[in-house]
């Protein structure tokens, strides 16, 4: 792609790098459009955060937009973008019929970063200590966003787990669909020698975004049943707790005496994780990648999680720590690895392994590129073969365009 084409991005909230994996995934999919020479520009209609990652060093230029205004209709014909990516499904309802009527030549890409909807069973299903079955994951969500996959032209997918559902359980045609895990660098394994050693780190340390559901739970199993485990073997040990939007409840969970210390947003991941033994995420439920356990093997620390926390990120290879669901298991697996060096080592070196095989940039970017130009080229048989798409998109035009239309008249002022 040797000239200068348009990519708008439409995000629900602006990207958070250093708080979310989704911020992290954002700006590795903005660096392949730029490097491709793509001209970016980022809307949102989300206020910013000071955690909010300045686009505009990267050259990008960014809109404020208002939710149920036409005055995005304006801003997108003027943009005229050859692409529009949604950052998720909820930014295809809300924008996907407007971009469809105003620019109906350019493609439209959707990030799904994780299923909400499979994140949604399994939250309700570990709730109700059942096992996931099809009546969980056949919720609304899963009809907006299966419906969200459809009116797209593409939706990148961040996990091959849930590749397989929607392909095999929900029978999406693999034309829409595209594999694109987080895009890394390789790894030298040699790297993790200027990083500090076995005897130099100290303490296990939890990290994630407080605001997502999954991460909180895992706090809160921390504290109640994994934790108190762990320091029945290792009393002078501690838990150092990282992450944004440490709230009062947050707080409330800080207790000096039992080595569980609540540490708040970690200003630099790369300290945090290199300075630390063992990196602790007993996730109960989830979906997507983990970006957590991605900057612990990036930083040499090794891990323990679970399956839901490793899943589709290894390719069975050795993991770089243990995997283990049961709390006893997982707390003496912990213990083990925090102190035996040379287990410890092995765990290091295979987590360079697992971002050296399945995580390629150079071979995930040749793969998205091939699959916009081949879809460029025949984006009118493209879409003819997607006549689920098509149906929806006119009944959402329907619907979405008259609710939106009605919003925006009653926003008005008398």
């Amino acid at each position: 792609m040797d000239y200068m084409k348009n990519l708008l991005i439409i995000g629900f909230v602006w990207p958070e790098p250093n708080s979310t994996a989704a911020g992290s995934r954002m700006l590795q999919l903005i660096d392949i459009f730029q490097k491709n020479s793509f001209a970016v520009t980022f809307v949102c209609a989300a206020s910013k955060s000071d955690k909010s990652f300045d686009l505009e060093t990267l050259n990008i230029q960014t809109y404020d937009i208002q939710l149920n205004d036409s005055s995005f209709d304006a801003l997108v014909k003027e943009i005229n973008p050859d692409i529009v990516l949604f950052d998720r499904f909820l930014t295809e309802e809300q924008f996907g019929w407007r971009v469809a009527e105003n620019c109906p030549e350019a493609i439209r890409i959707l990030d799904t970063e994780d299923l909400h909807f499979l994140r949604s069973a399994r939250q309700i299903a570990y709730q109700n200590n059942e096992k996931v079955t099809l009546k969980h994951l056949t919720n609304d969500l899963a009809k907006r966003e299966i419906a969200s996959i459809y009116r797209c032209d593409l939706s990148l997918i961040i996990s091959k787990y849930e590749m397989k559902l929607l392909k095999k359980t929900f029978k999406i045609d693999k034309s829409l669909l595209l594999y694109v895990p987080f895009l890394l660098n390789k790894i030298d394994l040699e790297t993790f020698r200027s990083y500090p050693a076995f005897q130099n780190r100290n303490h296990f340390i939890s990290i994630g975004n407080f605001k997502h559901e999954p991460n909180w739970n895992s706090v809160q199993y921390l504290k109640t049943v994994i934790w108190p485990l762990i320091r029945e073997k290792l009393p002078e040990a501690q838990l150092h707790v990282y992450g944004a939007y440490a709230t009062e409840k947050v707080q409330q969970l800080h207790n000096k005496k039992e080595g569980f210390i609540i540490k708040g947003w970690a200003e630099n991941a790369e300290d945090v994780f290199t300075n630390a033994r063992v990196c602790l995420a007993p996730l109960q439920f989830g979906a997507g990648l983990k970006g957590k356990l991605i900057d612990a093997i990036k930083f040499g620390t090794p891990s323990v999680t679970t399956n839901i926390g490793a899943e589709a990120m290894y390719r069975k290879l050795p993991w770089n720590g243990f995997i283990a669901d049961d709390p006893i298991e997982f707390a003496l697996k912990s213990v083990e690895l925090y102190t035996d060096e040379k287990l410890w080592k092995n765990a290091q070196q295979n987590g360079g392994e697992i971002i050296n095989s399945c995580f390629s940039k150079e071979k995930y970017e040749k793969k998205l590129l091939k699959k916009i130009k081949n879809i460029t080229k025949n984006l009118m048989e493209h879409r003819l073969k997607n006549f689920l798409g098509a149906l929806l998109q006119h009944h959402t035009l329907k619907s979405t365009k008259y609710m939106s239309k009605w919003i925006e008249e009653k926003n008005k002022p008398l």
